[in-house]
């Protein structure tokens, strides 16, 4: 399945080719920082077939938290297109980056449950788990 997304201003574009081996909701702490509250939508890709085709990220790692996350941005409007995990062999593309968002189809799986907010909405018949299943 070939994806392809930019970020809002237009300046980094990228591609990915592969099936999507997740489609999942987050609420965890973290994303609500980066959503600005709400929960964030991913789907996550093959590293291996993920590329950018126009412009660069600017990548963020926390130093304070035990094993963390790379979160990558546009360096010019902030969008935040993608999530990367250490040894987990995939890209975790941001599902309002993407050129056709119905590719999503929805969540899978609703992951970290335990920061979910009173006012967050978690889809009926989707599978979820307080943290991330093993």
């Amino acid at each position: 399945m070939p994806i392809t997304g930019r970020c809002y201003c237009g300046r980094v574009r990228y591609s990915a080719e592969g099936e999507p081996a997740m489609r999942a909701q987050c609420h965890c702490r973290e994303c609500q920082y980066i959503s600005g509250g709400g929960a964030v939508l991913i789907m996550g890709m093959p590293a291996d077939g993920f590329a950018f085709t126009q412009g660069e990220t600017r990548g963020f790692t926390r130093s304070d938290i035990p094993r963390p996350v790379t979160r990558e941005f546009c360096p010019d409007c902030g969008t935040h297109m993608l999530t990367r995990v250490p040894d987990v062999p995939l890209v975790f593309l941001k599902v309002g980056t993407l050129d056709d968002p119905s590719v999503f189809r929805g969540p899978e799986a609703v992951l970290f449950t335990i920061d979910q907010q009173p006012w967050h909405h978690v889809p009926d018949g989707v599978p979820s788990f307080p943290r991330m299943p093993g």
